[in-house]
């Protein structure tokens, strides 16, 4: 069986017991919000080398200019679309981990994220998700029947074997009450064993639906109003889910496709616009909430762009990137090292934090494991306050 047939067994195993009437209680005290940024973003276009003159010569039209970007220092700066994360820079409450990639990097958009979703090497063929090696060995305080919710595609990260897991990759269906479909099984499917079984969990995810959706309507609204975007409507609706008590100690959402192939410049601007006014809107709830430190925000993609710009005003397939991390307890800076334009493999950017030190850095760092899940060699970044 491979991956993808395994995690499409699995979804129909995403909720044990009765539904989610043991994740409402009180809130565990710290959960993670993961924004998979799917399509591969163009990490030099977001965290751009301004000063550097290679950067303008090896991007003759998708390339910033110096007077747009928003300067960190005299070597860096943000994109100008991501004016209100650009905020919580100077405020302290974003760190931004440059160059993250791993060795012998995969250009293919599946094979890619199969990596980062299950922690492996590239040469490694795994199936659990890497949340798998965390959340089965920590001891909430309060009991939750949710691992996680994924709002989108993709729950790759928190599929495993046992996997207490609601996926929802379209937003309608959190006011979908079909609780009663497949409530009896088919006289033809009386012998088929797998079939009876896949019919009895499907019942139990409506059921888990309904519950979830009875306790989002006893939320509060939200205070704070959010984009209309995709992104803004799922943010919107975690923000909400948090506000509720839901016990979950991950949710998941994702944003794009940023695989700009083509006229790069515009789309590329309106998904970190997308982005950065959703995760301001959700900081800003979670203040009001309370919760801003009880939360920690990373942001993934599969792998960054080409240096190089192609010819179709767009950037292919490439490897390092800078990811985020984004909340009240987090130690803002710049981290990781700055890309090097000067020395390139295959004409590509030579990664210089390995994304399992992302991973570790969420089990130590803000699960306090004692150890570290994805390998000693992966040094713990330190961002976070204990």
């Amino acid at each position: 069986m491979d991956r993808r047939d395994f995690i499409a067994s699995l979804l129909a195993l995403p909720v044990t017991g009765t539904g989610i009437a043991g994740a409402v209680a009180s809130v565990p005290p710290r959960q993670l919000v993961l924004v998979e940024m799917n399509g591969g973003n163009d990490g030099l276009n977001t965290v751009i080398p301004y000063s550097n003159s290679l950067y303008q010569q090896l991007r003759p039209t998708l390339a910033v200019s110096r007077d747009q970007v928003l300067q960190i220092d005299r070597q860096l700066g943000l994109h100008p679309s991501l004016k209100a994360i650009y905020k919580l820079f100077n405020s302290g409450e974003l760190a931004i981990i440059n160059g993250v990639g791993y060795r012998s990097p995969n250009r293919s958009h599946f094979r890619s994220i199969d990596i980062w979703d299950t922690a492996s090497s590239s040469n490694e063929y795994l199936t659990q998700g890497w949340l798998g090696s965390v959340l089965p060995e920590l001891s909430w305080p309060v009991q939750s029947s949710i691992d996680a919710i994924v709002l989108g595609r993709n729950p790759g990260p928190v599929t495993w074997e046992g996997s207490r897991s609601i996926v929802l990759e379209r937003l309608k269906q959190l006011s979908s009450h079909h609780t009663g479909e497949g409530a009896v099984v088919p006289e033809e499917s009386a012998g088929n064993q797998a079939l009876i079984h896949l019919q009895r969990t499907n019942r139990i995810i409506h059921m888990a639906r309904g519950e979830l959706t009875a306790q989002l309507k006893k939320a509060p609204a939200t205070q704070t109003p959010f984009p209309k975007s995709a992104l803004g409507r799922r943010l919107e609706i975690v923000a909400r889910m948090l506000a509720a008590g839901v016990a979950a100690p991950v949710y998941k959402v994702s944003v794009g496709s940023f695989d700009t192939h083509s006229n790069q410049l515009i789309r590329h601007a309106r998904l970190l616009e997308e982005l950065s006014s959703a995760l301001q809107a959700f900081r800003s709830e979670l203040l009001v909430q309370g919760r801003w430190n009880d939360v920690l925000v990373m942001t993934y993609s599969e792998f960054g762009r080409r240096v190089r710009e192609n010819g179709s005003r767009g950037t292919d397939h490439g490897t390092a990137a800078p990811h985020l991390f984004l909340g009240g307890r987090v130690i803002g800076g710049l981290y990781g090292a700055p890309p090097d334009l000067e020395h390139l493999e295959s004409g590509d950017l030579i990664h210089k934090v390995d994304f399992r030190s992302l991973y570790n850095t969420v089990a130590t760092r803000w699960w306090h494991m004692p150890h570290r899940p994805f390998g000693r060699q992966y040094e713990p970044i330190d961002c976070l306050r204990s």
